[in-house]
């Protein structure tokens, strides 16, 4: 190796790529992480830190597009589509369309079963093992429903659901109340999800970070990645402020941003950013015992020991760099209409935005370019970038290091999109 040359550059430093450095160093390789703002301060910082193996169904399902056209002129609904000319989007939209049909939902719901429950099986093996100090807990998650007709079109899914290994629980609505204190009245029933987890993303991440430096890996912050250059040997990458890194091998794992820092290599992914939000408080006095998904609403409420969060919708909108204070409107009316003692609107700590990787089959791509020796992916995590990172930092470092995958690695290959 060059004496100027690292072993593996990880191009993004969030969750994903963090995860991924983690199993790389403890697969006997060298990583220097490249992060263009501060590690876990873009995709990963805001999200309401949920584990879900429960969250297997795509969103591509049948249904969806004539509801999607429904809300479509409708600010507030949970899935919205910012009127524009975009070309880009609407192919991929088409695309998205076409997967909502039975089959390719339950395709779509295995792959993305197989990775969630590896890696909530390696996340707590990671928290216990490397002593990650991130508020996880293994108390599940709740889907709770104040609409008759959405409980039963939820529940009749459950059969599917466990037969892919997802637990699931369902409860009546006012054996549920009885049970949940924080919940107001009109709640007509529940599904548990008893092995879902959760976690504080942002420390989790912090946390990532300090034992990929404890174990010697390298992590630079405020350097952005302007282009990647394959190489016979291996890669050089072009830094913002004219400076080079080379390595033995790159993984890009750049969230929504991927796409356009590997379209001049020849290599197409197709990924929509879809924009969430949140808004975090202090703690609440009357908090819900365990994370809950407002499914009639699409929001979800995670509560730690050091505050709490509302968080979710989506967003076609492109990279639209702004708040959008309709979006973040809705998710306070959710927790007002749910919730008994819902956060006041002044005791906001944060108001947040972020942009989620989608793919039009909700299914990451990884593992290494179709054209390119020393290149390999690790994007398109949709909503569960938290909730997939261990799995996926394993099966690029198994894929990478030449060992035996634990999960079957064809549905998240990069040639279905090439």
């Amino acid at each position: 190796m060059n004496p100027h040359q690292d072993d593996v550059l990880i191009l993004g430093g969030g969750a994903i790529g963090l995860a991924t450095a983690l199993a790389l160093l403890e697969s006997g390789r060298g990583v220097r992480v490249l992060e263009a703002g501060r590690v876990g301060g873009a995709t990963s910082h805001g999200n309401c830190g949920t584990i879900t193996p429960s969250h297997a169904p795509p969103l591509a399902a049948p249904g969806v597009p004539l509801r999607a056209l429904k809300w479509m002129l409708t600010p507030d609904a949970p899935l919205y589509l910012k009127p524009r000319v975009d070309p880009v989007l609407w192919r991929w939209l088409l695309r998205f369309t076409a997967r909502c049909n039975p089959r390719d939902w339950l395709d779509s719901a295995r792959g993305r079963a197989a990775i969630l429950n590896d890696s909530r099986a390696r996340l707590k093996d990671w928290v216990g093992r490397y002593g990650l100090e991130c508020e996880f807990g293994e108390t599940g998650l709740d889907y709770v429903f104040r609409d008759r007709r959405n409980f039963d079109y939820h529940a009749a899914e459950c059969e599917a659901l466990d037969r892919m290994g997802i637990a699931t629980e369902v409860i009546d609505g006012d054996a549920y109340l009885r049970d949940e204190p924080a919940l107001r009245e009109g709640v007509v029933g529940a599904i548990r999800f008893p092995d879902d987890a959760h976690l504080r993303p942002d420390r989790y991440v912090a946390e990532l970070a300090r034992v990929v430096r404890e174990r010697g890996g390298l992590i630079e912050e405020g350097c952005r990645v302007e282009a990647l250059l394959p190489e016979s040997d291996g890669v050089r990458v072009r830094i913002a402020d004219g400076g080079e890194r080379r390595g033995r091998d790159a993984v890009v794992a750049m969230a929504a941003w991927t796409p356009a820092l590997i379209r001049p290599l020849g290599l197409r992914l197709p990924i929509q950013p879809g924009k969430g939000y949140s808004i975090t408080y202090p703690k609440l006095d009357l908090a819900p015992r365990r994370p809950l998904v407002l499914k009639d609403r699409s929001v979800c409420v995670t509560a730690w020991g050091s505050g709490f969060r509302l968080g979710s919708t989506m967003e076609f909108s492109g990279q639209d760099s702004t708040l959008n204070a309709v979006r973040l409107a809705a998710l306070e009316r959710a927790a007002r209409e749910y919730l008994r003692a819902p956060p006041p609107a002044d005791a906001a700590l944060e108001k947040w935005y972020g942009w989620r990787p989608m793919t039009f089959d909700d299914l990451p791509a990884l593992g290494r370019s179709p054209r390119h020796a020393h290149v390999w992916l690790a994007a398109g995590h949709g909503m569960l970038g938290i909730s997939m990172s261990a799995a996926t930092g394993q099966l690029v470092a198994d894929l990478m290091t030449g060992r035996d995958p634990a999960i079957d690695p064809s549905p998240y290959r990069v040639e279905r999109f090439q």
